[in-house]
């Protein structure tokens, strides 16, 4: 098969999962989304030599990459329209959600916000990508040991936020649950 077949079926077999990725951490800005996806097949395709027989994890390297880029860049233009004062919220046009807005689940994805990026991305790439850790290591391009390393910390991370964002459980003193007391026969 030459370079060019394995670009248009890996292409084939891959396109919607390496959408789904994108999707999934640009929170379904669909414009964006389309614009970063053909930026990875853009550059697949340049480096089409370079694809592995496993591709999607490469592609879902490759993609983090794009989407570092396409960050930045809406970074930097967010940063020239809160200079000029064309934003949203300038024009009065901010939008509060309402208590219904809460999702199920919610939580998880309040305390994963809370993690560094890189913790986040091993833990969506095994959760939400279903990636092995030998498949982590060759999207974060780093070995399997440094990946098995990085997600124990990162799941060891959002175990202790979720445990700072659960509530207290209530007083034992102040329980109606209290063992009864024995009392002696005379």
């Amino acid at each position: 098969m030459s370079n060019d077949e394995i670009f248009a079926a890996a292409y084939r077999e891959h396109y919607w999962a390496v959408s789904r990725y994108v999707a999934r951490r640009l929170d379904g800005r669909a414009d964006d989304v389309e614009e970063v996806v053909a930026e990875v097949f853009t550059v697949a395709w340049r480096r089409r030599t370079d694809l592995p027989t496993a591709a999607l994890p490469w592609l879902y390297g490759v993609a983090r990459n794009c989407l570092a880029n396409a960050v930045r860049g809406h970074g930097r233009r967010r940063r020239l329209l809160d200079r000029l004062g064309n934003d949203d919220t300038a024009h009065g046009r901010h939008i509060a959600a309402g208590p219904e807005a809460d999702t199920p689940g919610g939580w998880v994805h309040e305390a994963l916000a809370r993690l560094s990026a890189a913790d986040q991305e091993v833990l969506r790439l095994t959760a939400w990508e279903q990636l092995g850790v030998d498949e982590v290591a060759v999207a974060l391009g780093c070995g399997s040991r440094a990946a098995s390393m990085r997600l124990h910390r990162a799941r060891r991370r959002l175990r202790a936020e979720i445990d700072r964002m659960r509530p207290e459980p209530p007083n034992a003193e102040h329980s109606c649950m209290t063992a009864p007391k024995e009392h002696g026969h005379g």
